[in-house]
């Protein structure tokens, strides 16, 4: 029992895998329910680790090397692979203009060599996490798909371009991000993960799937809230007297 949270680690990599060879088959709609899976079990190793009482070093490895597969190569695939449909296909498509695609795995494993040496993220997040870019990335398959506006804009190089360069520097800004991690079942001290998840709630209910993207946009605009809202407007905190 105590290897069941590697078994769970290299499960997230073999679904990893397994998304780098649909998207590059032209397969991208199976990609987001793959990535969905190793989310699934990049929470699920940690967690049954905790459960067990097991922790190794060689765990706390095999964990960021799968998730820079999965959370690192894979986006970049993703979005390599959206550029090539925007330029009109893979045969129309030069390696110049798809290639920049892969800065998004760059800075990913510059996030992940960051995560395991920063001190600061044991209890919370400094930029945004691998796993919640990469739904975001897997889920514009599912946006570019669609009939709406939003699908015009990602038929466009230049905004894939600029959402590159954005959740790039997301991934390795001084940005402390909201953390999901649940201390305690009380609403006290859980107002903004409550707020968080109502509002994915209410964008996954208006929006479906696509939502998943917006709910990741929602994530990082609520941190930034969080970071330059004035303390005394924050929930749980009240106005000192003077």
């Amino acid at each position: 029992m105590r290897h069941l949270p590697n078994f769970i680690t290299l499960l997230n990599l073999f679904l990893g895998c397994i998304a780098i060879v649909c998207a590059m088959n032209g397969n991208l709609n199976a990609v987001p329910y793959l990535v969905a899976g190793a989310a699934l079990a990049d929470f699920a190793d940690g967690f049954t680790a905790r459960l067990l009482h097991v922790s190794s070093p060689m765990g706390l490895q095999l964990d960021s090397l799968a998730d820079m597969v999965t959370f690192g190569v894979v986006p970049g695939v993703t979005m390599y692979r959206l550029l090539q449909q925007a330029h009109g296909g893979s045969a129309e498509a030069t390696l110049g203009q798809t290639l920049p695609a892969f800065i998004i795995t760059v800075f990913s494993a510059l996030r992940l060599a960051k995560f395991n040496i920063d001190e600061r993220q044991i209890d919370g997040f400094i930029g945004l996490p691998t796993p919640a870019n990469t739904l975001f990335v897997v889920s514009l398959i599912w946006v570019a798909a669609g009939t709406t506006i939003w699908s015009t804009c990602l038929h466009q190089p230049m905004v894939l371009y600029g959402i590159t360069l954005l959740f790039s520097y997301l991934l390795v800004a001084e940005l402390p991000m909201l953390s999901n991690k649940i201390k305690h079942w009380g609403i006290k001290g859980n107002e903004t993960r409550l707020i968080f998840l109502a509002g994915v709630i209410i964008l996954l209910a208006f929006w479906g799937i696509v939502g998943i993207s917006a709910s990741v946009l929602w994530y990082v605009l609520l941190s930034l809230i969080l970071k330059y809202l004035p303390q005394r407007f924050l929930p749980g905190n009240t106005p000192k007297n003077r």
